[in-house]
Parts: C-alpha cells; structure tokens; sequence
C-alpha cells in the first residue's frame, strides 16, 4: 500500500513512543519529546521524525499543552496517507502490542488516564481525526484487498 514507505512506516510504528523514556522528557509531551531525540541525538532521517512529531492527531494534545507552535515549527506534517497509517497502527494496537478496534483503544486511554487528564481531554478532542484516520486506512486497505490501486 504504502510501496518504498513501508519501512518507514515500520520503522515510525517502532519509535512513535520513545518520548514516554524517562531520560528523553524534556516537555513532558512524548511526541515533541521523541522527535526531538530521533533528530538532535540520531540524527534519524527527517520523515521519521515528523511521523513521530505528529503521530495520532498530536495536535490536539499539543494544543493543550501550549505546544503546537514548537510542534508545528520544528517538524512540518508528512504527507497524510504515512500520518494516517501510522495513527492506524497506534490506534489499533494496544501497549501490549495486542490488537484492538480503535472504539476500544480510546476507551482504554481514557481509563488509563482518568476522566479529567489533560491526555484524556487531547484524545477526546481528537476522537473523529483519529477515526477518520483508521477509516482512511482500512478503506485503502479494502481496496488493496480487491485488486485496486491505493
């Protein structure tokens, strides 16, 4: 589906969480903060950093925090088909690595976090991007299934 990206793609779904280190927290917002570390200590190749930046409607969260002007002029969005995949994998996927539909994947975060987190209000809020995105992907997915093009 996503041809010579793919790897990319793997490679995103592996890190898009390396901000939640302990010894990478610099703002306490896990994509920035894994971002950053990809680019400033790996020197990772620059559209990992942005899927990482921007993983799974980070916006929202960024908004929340006071950081959508760090997030957004430090690392540009990747196109939206890589961004909406990788929303997919984190968003059906839970933190076992267990499968899960994404009504459920929500509803997890949300028990995680508490009614009244500042996690839980970034993901409320950003509840139909993340849909939206899952949708995008199993309807690509579909028609990949079917013999098209995607």
């Amino acid at each position: 589906m996503l041809g010579e990206e793919s790897d990319l793609l793997t490679a995103s779904a592996w890190l898009h969480d390396i901000g939640y280190s302990p010894e990478l927290v610099d703002t306490g917002f896990h994509p920035l903060d894994g971002a950053r570390y990809l680019r400033d200590v790996h020197q990772a190749d620059d559209k990992l950093c942005r899927l990482v930046a921007h993983h799974s409607c980070a916006i929202y969260e960024a908004t929340e925090r006071g950081l959508i002007d760090a997030l957004n002029g430090e690392f540009d969005r990747e196109r939206p088909e890589l961004v909406e995949a990788l929303t997919y994998c984190d968003m059906t996927t839970g933190p076992d690595g267990s499968p899960f539909d994404v009504a459920d994947r929500l509803t997890e975060i949300h028990l995680r976090y508490g009614p009244d987190h500042l996690v839980s209000r970034s993901i409320t809020n950003a509840t139909p991007c993340i849909t939206s995105s899952v949708r995008a992907v199993l309807a690509a997915l579909s028609d990949v299934r079917a013999g098209g093009v995607v």
